[in-house]
């Protein structure tokens, strides 16, 4: 080292750099410096940055329901929606309740529809059918009534047909109260899908609002809105799917009840039929 000056580092050369063996030996070698590495931050993040990832998870957490049940979405959905659900509840409310005031009802019906068939195919006459059927108030008593009634008024060869007339008209009737009520479940049925829909369009407007509010995509913002359209959609086809099948059920019993009526009729004018064959009329 000179010691007027600073000592110069001068570079080493290797053998194989400079292909002959150096012509002197340095002093001093140098210390290597390091390339910086190729992936170095340029600048140290912000603590602002580096808590953005934090707060939009948090902003997701807190957006997002906090009660994904049935009853959280209700709760937590737009009025026209729960109106909506709270409907299509009724519907369902009212599609039981007919299905176990109807099935006890034709269930009876049917039952003394078949002991007045038997009745009447055992009777030997009009007036023995009659007396056993005093203190019954079902449609085979009203139909022996009204039998003995018309023959009473007037005999004559348009006996049969003015009994069967009488018959006709009564089988009718009790047909249509026995279909009473079952009407609702055809509505119930025809109907409810659409009332679904209806609270589905208005959850997915909403949260089309939402997404156009908040500028943003974000599942938070998306998602009440779309639950709230599902959930009223399943409410519609929970609603509608019973209310057909049962209406089918009680369509099928009340074609076979009408039908037990007509075997009823026609043994009511054997009866009667019998009854002017032997002069009795």
């Amino acid at each position: 080292m000179d010691a007027t000056g600073p000592a110069t580092c001068k570079p080493s050369m290797t053998l194989a750099a400079a292909g002959r063996a150096p012509a002197e030996v340095p002093d001093r070698i140098c210390p290597m410096r390091l390339a910086p590495p190729p992936f170095a931050l340029t600048a140290p993040l912000s603590l602002a940055a580096l808590a953005a990832p934090a707060q939009a998870q948090g902003v997701l957490t807190a957006t997002l329901p906090r009660d994904l049940s049935p009853v959280g979405m209700f709760l937590q959905a737009d009025i026209v929606v729960q109106g909506v659900m709270l409907l299509l509840l009724a519907a369902s409310v009212v599609t039981w309740t007919v299905l176990i005031v109807k099935a006890f009802e034709l269930a009876g019906a049917n039952a003394r529809a078949a002991a007045g068939l038997r009745l009447v195919r055992a009777a030997g006459s009009l007036d023995q059918a009659v007396a056993q059927v005093q203190g019954w108030t079902d449609s085979t008593s009203h139909m022996l009534r009204l039998a003995a009634y018309e023959r009473a008024r007037a005999g004559g060869p348009g006996l049969p047909g003015r009994i069967q007339s009488q018959l006709q008209g009564a089988v009718g009737r009790a047909g249509r109260r026995a279909a009473m009520g079952t009407g609702i479940l055809a509505t119930i049925g025809s109907t409810a899908p659409f009332v679904g829909l209806f609270g589905t369009v208005w959850g997915i407007m909403n949260s089309f609002i939402g997404i156009s509010e908040a500028q943003t995509t974000n599942l938070a913002v998306v998602a009440p809105g779309i639950a709230e359209a599902l959930l009223a959609t399943a409410l519609g086809l929970i609603a509608a799917i019973p209310a057909v099948v049962i209406y089918n059920f009680f369509a099928r019993l009340i074609t076979g009840y009408r039908a037990r009526l007509g075997d009823v009729a026609a043994a009511i004018q054997r009866l009667a039929s019998r009854d002017a064959d032997l002069g009795q009329a």
